[in-house]
């Protein structure tokens, strides 16, 4: 087995075990190896594993789990934002931030890593004050969570 054969493998893994997140990395790997080296068949098996991440959001919502929808919601504003489109990638993020700040007590790791790709879309946008508050309040949320955000200062 090749290693986009077992990151497809690892990727199926992670869906049936609900990490969807880990799932995802493991496939947009593959994706963006398979596109850059011409491995079409491995394109397409990470394609495929890809929308059944992409309709777990479905089953997210239909769940009634804000929490785990706004989670799925973010994953699915960063595969938009890996395909360049941006607005789809910032209305996911928007919905992701609305569901977790209705939330009474939202994981402050969670918060901040729904505001970590919003600050890098508006960033690449030029829109650098929003950016810059957003990064301000998923530094604080970041510090929260016990990441040592010293390190990627």
């Amino acid at each position: 087995m090749n290693p986009a054969e077992s990151r497809i493998e690892a990727a199926w893994q992670a869906r049936r075990e609900g990490r969807h997140g880990d799932a995802e990395r493991q496939l947009l790997q593959v994706i963006t190896t398979s596109r850059r080296t011409g491995l079409r068949i491995e394109l397409i098996r990470a394609l495929k594993a890809l929308a059944h991440v992409v309709r777990d959001l479905g089953l997210s919502r239909a769940q009634g789990d804000a929490l785990l929808l706004a989670h799925t919601v973010r994953h699915l504003g960063d595969l938009h934002r890996a395909a360049g489109r941006v607005a789809d990638a910032e209305r996911c993020y928007h919905e992701a931030l609305s569901l977790y700040r209705a939330s009474p007590a939202p994981p402050p790791l969670d918060l901040a890593n729904a505001l970590r790709p919003l600050a890098l879309l508006k960033e690449g946008e030029g829109d650098v004050e929003t950016a810059r508050q957003l990064w301000s309040e998923a530094h604080v949320l970041y510090v929260a969570a016990g990441v040592d955000v010293a390190s990627h200062e």
